[in-house]
């Protein structure tokens, strides 16, 4: 058999497979934003409010972990596609895709705070509040290791003084319990040692920005 015969034959026997592969998603694990537990809610600018309030309807989707997906009617979408779709359903016209493009974008037209501490009673937090977009690098390989590879939106405290975030992702934990997908999450800064570093957090331009 010629060899462009065999590559096609591959391609035929191959495609089925891969296909069926991309569309057998991990179940979705998910859990409600708890509103009306956050401290100091009612007190929110307004903007931030509705920025919640949307980002609670999603997490009542049951939308999975998905990567590439940037939209809840493929049932499931990544963490800055997340973001993006909430930013983009709140009149921010100009937020980029990506994860790294949002911290650049953030970086230009916002207020970023970089973040060298491991805990939260640090002065590099003293200007963390709700609506904040939180970003991270080394939370998955990938060849730049300077490039960000997650970002979250800062929810506020708990009744238990606990710092909880919004966002998409696969694995991380809500309650010391696994979510996979589109969920209200513990906001947890990574352990000495991890590959994962915690860089900062800014307002989001054109929105919350003052």
């Amino acid at each position: 058999m010629p060899k462009m015969h065999r590559i096609l034959f591959l391609i035929i026997i191959l495609y089925p497979l891969i296909c069926n592969a991309q569309n057998q998603l991990k179940p979705a694990i998910t859990k409600p934003i708890p509103v009306s537990d956050l401290v100091g809610y009612l007190d929110y600018p307004s903007s931030v409010k509705a920025l919640i309030s949307n980002a609670s309807d999603l997490t009542k989707q049951n939308l999975t972990y998905m990567y590439g997906s940037a939209d809840p009617k493929n049932h499931g979408m990544d963490c800055s596609g997340t973001i993006y779709y909430l930013l983009s359903n709140n009149g921010v016209k100009d937020v980029p895709r990506s994860a790294n493009d949002m911290y650049q974008w953030v970086e230009k037209n916002g207020a970023l705070y970089h973040v060298q501490a491991n805990n939260f009673n640090s002065a590099d937090f003293s200007k963390l509040k709700p609506g904040d977009l939180l970003f991270w690098s080394g939370t998955y390989k990938i060849g730049n290791s300077n490039s960000i590879t997650h970002v979250m939106l800062y929810l506020g405290k708990n009744a238990n003084h606990e710092p909880l975030m919004f966002g998409s992702s696969d694995g991380r934990t809500y309650q010391n319990k696994k979510m996979w997908g589109v969920s209200v999450f513990d906001f947890k800064l990574p352990a000495k040692g991890d590959s994962a570093k915690f860089l900062g957090y800014s307002c989001i331009p054109h929105l919350t920005c003052d």
